[in-house]
């Protein structure tokens, strides 16, 4: 009981300790050169499942810039107790710096990252995090978690025999974990806005609870040192919800506040998600999608700007049913 409270109030911890099969959980680490020409996520994970010879670790590396993915599956993972602290093979990943170091028949990596000035998202007891009172319901299908919404890399890769120099560019770092990924989904985030210390994070999915399944969404925006948050748990409601092959149009409100979302999409890569017996779910992402986002203050039938802006090297995703979505 202890280790589920201590868990759930650090969100980027391990969740996975003496956790039955199936269960996987994976970080997020998407990272922008300063002049924007190069955009790469890193996600380092593990997967549990019944069968041994499924039950792995791996480090999965998306170039957002020519829309290639490798899956590097790899034979040990650690995690320490009490901090966000994992060993994939010799590769090393904390809340402040990535280090890898990896080469098998898909190609080396090598090299260290270091993050400066994060933006953590808010933990407290009543809302442990961008799940709300959610976080605290230990049958959740998926369960996710914003390590930092912003913050500067410092350092370089050697991805593939190519060396990057990341330093002065942005970052941003997410997990999720739980038995597999939701069968329907819309997931998107950019930290790079006009707008300095700008991030957006947004994601819709299917979500089974109890033989039937809603429609569940967590939206944050930092903008000017606050986080707007538009969710299912604080009684927000999607106004509009369109998806098709070129955008994806979604509106929210809540009792204060109107957030108006146009994504492009662009083409992308596919990854390997976790489904309960193996990963092997297709998920395609880009890095190169562009999100326009108007935020106002409501007040009756009257609108009041906030902000507006256009975020540029945005992930995004469209996996599944999404028909299922749409409002």
């Amino acid at each position: 009981m202890l280790n589920f409270v201590q868990t759930r109030l650090n969100p980027d911890w391990y969740h996975g300790k003496g956790k039955r099969a199936p269960f996987f959980e994976g970080w997020y680490y998407k990272l922008v050169t300063r002049d924007e020409q190069r955009a790469f996520a890193i996600i380092p994970g593990v997967f549990v499942a019944a069968s041994t010879k499924e039950t792995h670790a791996f480090i999965q590396v998306l170039d957002g810039t020519n829309g290639q993915a490798r899956y590097h599956r790899i034979g040990s993972f650690a995690a320490a107790d009490k901090t966000f602290d994992v060993t994939v093979g010799r590769s090393r990943f904390t809340r402040d710096c990535l280090l890898l170091d990896h080469e098998d028949e898909h190609g080396a990596l090598s090299g260290e990252l270091h993050f400066h000035d994060l933006t953590p998202f808010p933990v407290t007891l009543t809302s442990p995090g961008i799940m709300g009172w959610y976080g605290w319901i230990p049958f959740m299908e998926c369960n996710h978690g914003i390590v930092s919404m912003d913050h500067t890399i410092r350092g370089s890769l050697t991805l593939y025999g190519e060396t990057v120099d990341f330093t002065g560019g942005r970052g941003y770092i997410e997990k999720d974990w739980g038995t597999n990924f939701p069968s329907a989904y819309v997931w998107m985030q950019t930290n790079h806005f006009n707008t300095p210390n700008m991030s957006l994070s947004a994601s819709i999915a299917t979500i089974p609870n109890l033989g039937r399944t809603f429609n569940g969404f967590i939206v944050a925006l930092l903008y000017n040192g606050q986080i707007y948050r538009f969710a299912t748990y604080n009684r927000s409601k999607v106004d509009k919800l369109r998806i098709d092959e070129q955008t994806v149009e979604w509106v929210l409100f809540n009792r204060e506040y109107e957030l108006v979302i146009t994504a492009q999409r662009a083409e992308g890569a596919p990854l390997k998600g976790p489904e309960k017996q193996a990963m092997h779910m297709r998920v395609d992402e880009t890095l190169q999608a562009s999100i326009h986002l108007r935020l106002s203050a409501l007040d009756g039938f009257r609108r009041t700007l906030i902000v507006e802006d256009t975020g540029r090297n945005a992930g995004l995703e469209v996996v599944g049913e999404v028909e299922r979505l749409l409002i």
